[in-house]
């Protein structure tokens, strides 16, 4: 029997003479610099370590971009700047509806958990009829949490529009609701992980309402790429699932590579322990259901995102 680390080592002399002679196709994808995209981090930190994951799997050079949230990263793949993309449900469904059905398609799950409520330590606010004239920051308008804060505002029975009601929810760049959240101008933060650990740990904030179950991270691929480009994408899906198991059954290295590519997307000290609190939070699964994203065109039409929206049996189509 060949030793796998000898076939390992195979797969990466290959690929590396492929893409020295130019041969190797490029494969674009997108992601945020967050935990609950962790994938993404690890198989880029891995690549800048000289031990590629995704690249040998697929025999295709990896091209990453990196985006604030959702919306943004939609925007991109309408505008064919990439293949597939690291992103939250609502983003994804928005973007299928939009395109009625014909532009998005969800090939694995990444991520559930780590998103959550956070207030100051101190705050009295406990149910959402408390945040009657309060505010409270969200990573974009029209992203997961965005959506997750106006439902929840919403089903209490307070009117929420985009830019007022009862309350208020503002998008914000998730490094800037660190900054307000500190200074005192925002009375509660929807994000996640590692902001949800941030805004703890930097500046005295107390989760008022966490989300274990939900579906937090996707990975999607364009129907363009998918047509034309499938056994390459449902590579880069396999070599996804793999590696998502990976991650679970070694936590701490998995951990390591995520503090380091962090560090060297945001230029900026990233702590082991902040990594590790969020990590708590967060269960990396590729599953994903049909059945769980009817649950979020329910929110999301309750709160004025989407009318009608297309069948879903397109949307969801999970690859090997």
């Amino acid at each position: 029997m060949i030793p796998k680390s000898f076939i390992a080592y195979f797969l990466l002399a290959a690929f590396a003479a492929s893409v020295q002679a130019g041969d190797a196709p490029a494969l674009r994808v997108g992601h945020f610099p967050n935990i609950t995209h962790a994938q993404s981090l690890v198989g880029r930190a891995m690549a800048r370590e000289g031990k590629p994951w995704f690249e040998p799997r697929t025999g295709a050079k990896i091209e990453w971009f990196t985006y604030n949230a959702g919306p943004s990263a939609m925007e991109a793949v309408f505008a064919n700047a990439i293949d597939l993309t690291y992103v939250g449900p609502n983003p994804a469904l928005n973007a299928y509806s939009r395109s009625k059905g014909e532009e998005i398609r969800i090939i694995a799950g990444a991520a559930n958990g780590g998103a959550a409520l956070v207030v100051p330590a101190d705050s009295t606010l406990k149910t959402p009829a408390d945040f009657r004239g309060k505010r409270i920051a969200t990573p974009q308008l029209g992203n997961t949490q965005d959506v997750a804060a106006r439902a929840w505002l919403a089903n209490a029975g307070l009117r929420i529009t985009q830019t007022g009601g009862d309350a208020l929810v503002l998008p914000t760049a998730n490094p800037d609701q660190l900054s307000l959240f500190t200074q005192g101008k925002l009375d509660g933060v929807w994000t996640v992980e590692p902001w949800v650990s941030r805004l703890e740990r930097e500046a005295g904030g107390r989760v008022l309402i966490e989300q274990p179950d939900a579906v937090t991270t996707v990975l999607v691929a364009s129907a363009k790429a998918l047509a034309e480009r499938k056994s390459l994408v449902t590579k880069f899906a396999a070599a996804h699932r793999e590696l998502t198991q990976w991650m679970r059954d070694n936590p701490a290295e998995a951990q390591r590579l995520v503090v380091s590519e962090l560090k060297a997307l945001t230029r900026s000290d990233v702590s082991p322990e902040l990594v590790a609190a969020a990590w708590r939070r967060i269960v990396f699964t590729p599953d994903v259901t049909q059945a769980e994203m009817e649950a979020f065109v329910v929110d999301a039409k309750k709160v004025g995102f989407l009318r009608e929206v297309p069948a879903l049996d397109r949307f969801v189509i999970p690859l090997p």
